[in-house]
Order: C-alpha cells, then sequence, then structure tokens
C-alpha cells in the first residue's frame, strides 16, 4: 500500500519508535543461541559459566559475547514487524534498538539491518532491561516521548513510560495488561505453536524405532501375545527420547540449518519454537522416555541410555567426523534392534545386528550425499567434514554397504537358521526387493531427487513403499 505526502510527514514526525530484540524483533533469543554456540564450539568454557554469572547477568553476557557471535544475517526475525520497521525507516522515523542483549552481537544485528540510528544494550556492567532500560529511554527522550515495541512483562515498565505501544509475540493477556498502561497502536502475533512443537519433535520419524518391533517378529507365534506389550512400550520409550534427541540436534544446529535451503523453514530454525520451550520439551520428553525405559528393565534403559549418549556425541562432534559420522548414524539403529531385543528378553541376533549396521550405513550415506547435493546448489563446497569432491566416494561406500547387507541375509536364510532344509523361497524374494530398494535409493539420490531424510522419502515415495510392503508381506507370509 503506497503511503501518501502526509503520511509520511507524520510518520517521520513520530517521537522515536524503539524495538526490543529478544524475543520482539528476533523469535529467538540472542544469550540461548550464544550459549549453544558456545557449547558446539567451546564446549569447555561451559564450566566456567557459574563463575561468569555469580558476576552478574551483564558480565555473564559480555564473556559469552567475547568468545562466540551468532551470526546476525540468518537469525529468525520476525518478518511482519521487519517489513514494518522497513516502511516506518523509508518515510523518514526514526528507529532505536534497546536490548537487554551485549552490545557485541546487538550491534551486529543493527549492522546487519541497516535500519537503527541508535543501540542501547548491556554494557558488561548493566544489564539493560527491566526499569533500567526505562530509565536509560526517558533519560534519553523524555517520558512520553518515545514509542516501544516490546514483547515481555519485563518490558512493562518501558511501555509505560511510553506514547505509544507496539506489542509483538505476547499474550493476550499482557497485551491487555499493556493497553490499561498505554495504548497500543499495534500487534503482530504468532498464533498457535502447538503444531511447530509437533513439527519439532517429527513423529513421522517414530517410523524408525519400528526396528524395535523386528526381534518380536522373530520370537514366533508363541511368544508374540505374551511379548507384544513390552515390545510397545519400548517403542514409545525410544519416540520420546528421539524427539528429545531431535529437538537436541535442531538446537546444535541452528547456524547450519539456517543457511540451508530447505533446513531454514524447520521450527527451531525459523524461529517458530523458542529455544527456551525447545529446552523444555526435550528435557521433559527425556524424562518421560527414561521413566518408561526404568519400568521395562534396567537392560532396556541401558540400551536406551547408550543411544542418547552416541546420538548426543553426534551432535557434538560427530557429525563434522567423515564417515565416523555415518558409522554413529548407523549403530544409532542398530541400537534400536538391540533395545527391542532386550524389551522382550530375548538374546539380539548378530546376524541382525550386522545387516542393520551395513544397510542403515548405507542409508546414512544417501543423506550425507543428498546434502552435498543441495548445498552444491547453493556454492557451497563443504558439509559436515566433507567435500563437494567425496561425492562418488560415498556413493561407492554406501552402495557396497547395502549390498553387503543383502549379503548378510542371504547367508543367514542359507545357514538354515530360521526352518530345516532349504531356505524357503519368500526368503530369496526379500533379498531380491531389499537388492532392488538399495539401488532404487541410491538411483533416486544421484539424480539429485532426495529432498529428505531416506527413511521418510522411503516411506513417502510410491515405489520405494510398494518395495517395502512386498517384502513385509513376504516375510509375513512366506517364512
Amino acid at each position: 500500500m503506497t503511503e501518501s505526502g502526509s503520511d509520511k510527514h507524520e510518520v517521520a514526525e513520530a517521537p522515536p519508535l524503539v524495538v526490543d530484540l529478544d524475543g520482539t524483533l528476533l523469535r529467538s533469543d540472542l544469550l540461548y543461541e550464544s550459549l549453544f554456540l558456545l557449547a558446539r564450539q567451546r564446549p569447555l568454557d561451559l564450566l566456567r559459566l557459574p563463575f561468569w554469572l555469580l558476576r552478574g547477568r551483564a558480565h555473564f553476557k559480555r564473556e559469552i559475547a567475547r568468545r562466540v557471535m551468532p551470526d546476525a544475517a540468518s537469525l529468525p526475525y520476525r518478518q511482519d514487524l521487519l517489513d514494518d520497521l522497513r516502511a516506518q525507516h523509508a518515510a523518514g522515523r526514526r528507529l532505536v534498538l534497546a536490548t537487554a542483549a551485549d552490545a557485541a552481537p546487538a550491534q551486529a544485528v543493527a549492522d546487519a539491518l541497516g535500519l537503527f540510528e541508535t543501540v542501547y544494550a548491556s554494557d558488561g556492567r548493566c544489564n539493560l532491561s527491566g526499569e533500567r532500560k526505562r530509565e536509560r529511554l526517558v533519560a534519553a527522550y523524555g517520558v512520553g516521548g518515545y514509542d516501544y515495541a516490546g514483547n515481555a512483562h519485563r518490558d512493562l515498565p518501558v511501555w509505560a513510560a511510553a506514547r505509544r505501544a507496539v506489542v509483538a509475540g505476547a499474550s493476550s493477556r499482557l497485551a491487555a495488561r499493556v493497553a490499561e498502561r498505554v495504548p497500543v497502536e499495534r500487534r503482530f502475533d504468532d498464533g498457535s505453536a502447538v503444531g511447530a512443537y509437533v513439527e519439532a519433535m517429527r513423529p513421522l520419524h517414530w517410523s524408525k524405532n519400528a526396528l524395535l518391533l523386528v526381534p518380536l517378529l522373530l520370537a514366533g507365534p508363541d511368544h508374540f501375545a505374551a511379548s507384544l506389550p513390552a515390545a510397545l512400550l519400548g517403542f514409545l520409550a525410544f519416540g520420546l527420547c528421539a524427539s528429545s534427541v531431535y529437538l537436541l540436534n535442531d538446537l546444535f544446529d541452528l547456524p547450519y540449518d539456517r543457511r540451508h535451503p530447505q533446513k531454514k523453514t524447520r521450527a527451531l530454525a525459523s524461529g517458530r519454537v523458542g529455544i527456551g520451550g525447545a529446552v523444555l520439551a526435550l528435557l521433559l520428553l527425556l524424562g518421560a522416555a527414561f521413566g518408561i525405559g526404568s519400568l521395562l528393565s534396567a537392560g532396556f534403559a541401558a540400551v536406551l541410555a547408550l543411544y542418547y549418549v552416541n546420538t548426543l556425541a553426534y551432535s557434538l562432534r560427530g557429525k563434522e567426523w567423515p564417515i565416523v559420522d555415518v558409522a554413529m548414524l548407523a549403530a544409532g539403529y542398530m541400537l534400536r534392534v538391540m533395545a527391542g531385543a532386550v524389551a522382550i528378553g530375548m538374546a539380539p541376533p548378530p546376524w541382525l545386528l550386522a545387516l542393520c549396521l551395513l544397510l542403515f550405513f548405507s542409508l546414512a550415506l544417501i543423506k550425507r550425499y543428498a546434502e552435498m547435493v543441495i548445498m552444491a546448489s547453493v556454492s557451497r563446497t563443504k558439509v559436515h567434514g566433507y567435500l563437494v569432491q567425496d561425492r562418488d566416494l560415498l556413493m561407492v561406500l554406501g552402495i557396497t554397504g547395502g549390498y553387503l547387507a543383502v549379503l548378510v541375509l542371504a547367508l543367514y536364510l542359507n545357514s538354515n537358521a530360521l526352518h530345516p532344509g532349504a531356505p524357503a523361497p519368500a526368503g530369496w524374494a526379500i533379498c531380491a526387493l531389499l537388492l532392488g530398494w538399495v539401488s532404487y535409493l541410491w538411483l533416486v539420490t544421484h539424480r539429485g531427487r532426495m529432498n529428505h531424510d531416506p527413511v521418510v522419502f522411503a516411506l513417502r515415495d510410491p515405489a520405494s513403499l510398494v518395495l517395502l510392503l512386498a517384502m513385509a508381506g513376504c516375510a509375513v507370509f512366506g517364512l
């Protein structure tokens, strides 16, 4: 909508609009962003956090800012508010950034946006929040000499001294409290976050935990009914644990995901789920997972803990080590099978663990190869420790791992371990179908069509689904 000359004059003559940063202009919090960067880049410095905090929040933020700096260009800004600020800036209005964040990252944001004539921020001694922010703004502009855009209860004193209020990302209850103190000029709402939290938990990826049910199918019909409840509880425990891991992994991967053409729309990377809320959610999920796991058995809880440690190590450092990263991913799938066996009191078959390790080593390499194809399209030459020229090698290793998994299955079938006599024809059919499935996934990946996690792709792609259902039918009705 085009503004008239009188409208532009009115905007230009209005008092400065002071904008809060964390939770207002940003859908995130710079302190939380910096803490996860610190954990990723300088984990030993986490031991110093309590000592920094003893000297005050401003000192705490300053010490972190000296060590890590979030990428201001890729942070999740509240786009509707940002568009409004740009329009007001273009019309000549003075914009001011006032935040409790440390001055260094706050100035980086101001430089990246090019909208703010002044930046007020914490300086290592004064934590510019609440009453202190109000005092600074009143000293600069007087009571009623500025408009203020904020989002939190700590902003109430600042709003109370403003001429008008802009409320961004706040609850209706808080907006009503603001309106009792000062006229509310505009609101920018987030809407319901429930869907975003569900998305961040990735319930579709719970399908990977169906591997826990494989030992149940091998236990035979005599044990199926008695063991089913324990297997289903194990499935639930791993699902909850996996969701907590996905949240944690996304927290550590925020800078990378925001530069990724597709992952930047994830709930955490886009700011639709806040970092604080994600941390609380992952702790609740993890507590529920281990609560269920301890009910099953100490052995199951131990395997669940091993799975979590493996995944945590992958998130912190493992994903940056070529080949080791895919081995850790494959080990995570193998641990699911082991947990399923332990849950029903069965010794995990070595051939099954070997098959899972090899097959999911191949699928993990598909994931890396697909990421390299995508990132090469945006002129990046390195992905998780791999170089673009490594793609051919990854394909060779991945196809070899997948075919070796088929060989392990064939050797097991030929060992007469299932039935006396010759292997069932359905067993050989499964081998052929598995060989075709692995080949098909790699063909799709090589053509640049693998735009999702390979397991998710396998459950959505029609051809892949036909092959998987055919294998399942052979296993259920033919063996």
